[in-house]
């Protein structure tokens, strides 16, 4: 054969060689739901409407805006991001028709941002089976960590962390009669067994419990038998409105003296902009640092001029962690290469090491026995109606 032989053979045998190596990545893409040459399909069921709809509106913008951020500068790997937002209401049987529409009709690559324990927990056993991972629920439930899976992974600390953390904190403060006030529900007992166990810890014990139900308006009896045990600090499970709520009528009562604090399911804009400063001196241990436009970083401020004018509002908690978790996501797609698969997003993710946020607050990594970027805290106050950060990290 003469060299002119060979160099077209060698040519030739090239082109199949590169030929099977497209075939085999375009074979990969098409075997993996969600992922074709030019797209990757997220999925959301949340609340859009219904008692949680400001957190499902707030995840949904924050996610939908870093991805157009990502879009508009060509994608990842010539593939744009699509995200999918079912609203269930905050109604498990809503999430689980739109969990089931999302992963059998839309066919999404993965869940993100899904909101709400009982929600996350009701759609998870049909998503986990078809091998969709579950990226960064809106809860901070032990259970989206204490039942391991490859494909659970969240971002911050839990409910329970945080409790702890800022029980902690109060205690080393020099205070030693610890109280709980809390939702007599899955998501309230986390913060009283915090309690419970952060001062087993540091050698003491809580003096008084008062738990409500989720309908509860009447928090005079609570208070009232937690004044009366001489309670320094009230550690709180609880959300927006009962949190404003027997934090005023502490107040009312002229109950001074003591501290309140809870966690970041309490940590939104409604409740530090309570009407008549009710919420003056409330505390939350949360797990990032609350935007304003014009307080904090100057990347913080721009973010929020940013996404006003995209939105045409100004954000709230919900739509930061949107945000954060998004970009997360798009880190994690990047580090995964061309080649995009579940296996291969999740090396990704389980490799991924310090990676900060704009909002400040915790750095998160990941590895193959480690699904939670954080147990890490962020206290913070309200003051003049607004969170103001008191410590960037606290833990126990």
């Amino acid at each position: 054969m003469n060299r002119e032989s060979k160099m077209s053979h060698l040519k030739f045998g090239g082109a199949i060689l590169a030929g099977f190596a497209m075939v085999g990545f375009a074979t990969a893409a098409q075997a993996t739901q969600g992922v074709s040459d030019n797209e990757v399909v997220f999925g959301m069921h949340t609340a859009l409407s219904g008692p949680a709809a400001t957190w499902g509106t707030g995840a949904a913008a924050g996610v939908r805006m870093r991805f157009d951020e990502v879009n508009e500068a060509g994608g990842i790997h010539g593939r744009k991001l699509k995200l999918i937002v079912e609203d269930h209401q905050y109604q498990v049987p809503r999430a689980i028709q739109a969990g089931n529409k999302l992963i059998n009709r839309d066919k999404i690559f993965a869940m993100l941002g899904a909101l709400g324990t009982p929600m996350n927990n009701a759609v998870l056993k049909q998503q986990l089976a078809k091998k969709i991972p579950n990226l960064f629920p809106f809860t901070s439930a032990r259970s989206m960590v204490d039942e391991p899976s490859e494909l659970k992974f969240i971002a911050a600390s839990t409910y329970y962390d945080q409790s702890r953390a800022g029980v902690k904190y109060f205690i080393d403060m020099g205070k030693k009669k610890i109280c709980s006030l809390y939702q007599d529900t899955d998501f309230g007992h986390e913060a009283r067994d915090a309690a419970r166990d952060q001062t087993k810890a540091q050698g003491l014990e809580v003096i008084a419990e008062a738990a409500y139900t989720p309908r509860n308006t009447d928090y005079v009896p609570a208070i009232t038998k937690l004044r009366g045990a001489g309670c320094e600090v009230v550690a709180m499970g609880s959300i927006i409105k009962d949190t404003i709520i027997p934090v005023a009528t502490a107040k009312k009562m002229g109950w001074k003296d003591v501290v309140f604090v809870g966690n970041i399911a309490s940590y939104d804009h409604f409740t530090a902009a309570a009407k008549g400063g009710v919420t003056e001196g409330y505390y939350a241990v949360t797990g990032f640092e609350f935007a304003y436009a014009d307080q904090g970083t100057d990347v913080m401020k721009a973010w929020v001029k940013r996404f006003t004018e995209k939105n045409g509002k100004p954000p709230f908690a919900a739509a930061q962690l949107g945000y954060n978790s998004a970009d997360i996501v798009v880190a994690a797609l990047q580090k995964a290469g061309k080649n995009l698969t579940t296996e291969s997003l999740l090396n990704a993710l389980e490799s991924m090491e310090a990676h900060g946020s704009l909002f400040g607050g915790s750095i998160y990594s990941f590895s193959k026995t480690k699904h939670q970027g954080t147990d890490k805290s962020t206290l913070a106050q309200v003051k003049n109606g607004r969170w103001v950060t008191i410590k960037s990290t606290i833990g126990y």
